[in-house]
């Protein structure tokens, strides 16, 4: 049997990579960025609420204040789709679209192909593997990962490739929201 990927690496399939990547591997670092960044902005407009001498005044400071808060609230509320668009800016031309082969009969490693070659990856270098609504995640280290579309899966079902994927990496899959 061989289970088939035609993935295209667009923003949508890198925000959700982002996403895996931060709500597993980086999941400790993440809350700590999180909760800096919040009281960062609290911080922000506390004190630019606290340092106004005359009741209405606005100063060009508290402006900075305010707008330097506001670049790090759309960070943390964006983070996934920041990270996604820096993702798909530091990727290879040729690799925007990738076909990956999982052949039952090969123990230890899948093939993966795009328009610049062809890879084969080990099973044992899959950090962990991730599944969102529309996506396999596999993740290769804190900064690195793959994407599988579902709805691109041929040779069997996606019951048969999570059972696969599980024995192959004997690692049990995570679900991602």
């Amino acid at each position: 049997m061989r289970f088939t990927f035609e993935t295209d690496y667009h923003q949508k399939a890198l925000s959700v990579m982002a996403r895996c990547i931060r709500k597993t591997v980086r999941r400790s670092k993440s809350k700590r960025s999180h909760i800096f960044g919040w009281l960062v902005v609290a911080l922000a407009l506390l004190l630019s609420f606290s340092s106004s001498e005359e009741a209405f005044a606005i100063t060009a400071k508290e402006i900075t204040t305010w707008i330097t808060a506001l670049v790090i609230v759309l960070a943390l509320l964006f983070e996934d789709q920041l990270n996604g668009y820096f993702a798909r800016k530091r990727m290879l031309k040729g690799t925007e679209k990738a076909f990956a082969v999982f052949d039952t009969e090969k123990q230890d490693s899948f093939l993966s192909e795009t328009a610049i070659g062809k890879t084969e990856f080990s099973y044992s270098g899959i950090l962990l593997v991730a599944e969102t609504e529309k996506y396999f995640v596999f993740l290769l280290s804190a900064s690195h990962a793959q994407i599988y579309d579902k709805s691109s899966l041929t040779g069997g079902t996606v019951d048969e490739f999570r059972t696969f994927i599980t024995e192959r990496t004997d690692k049990e899959i995570v679900f991602v929201k």
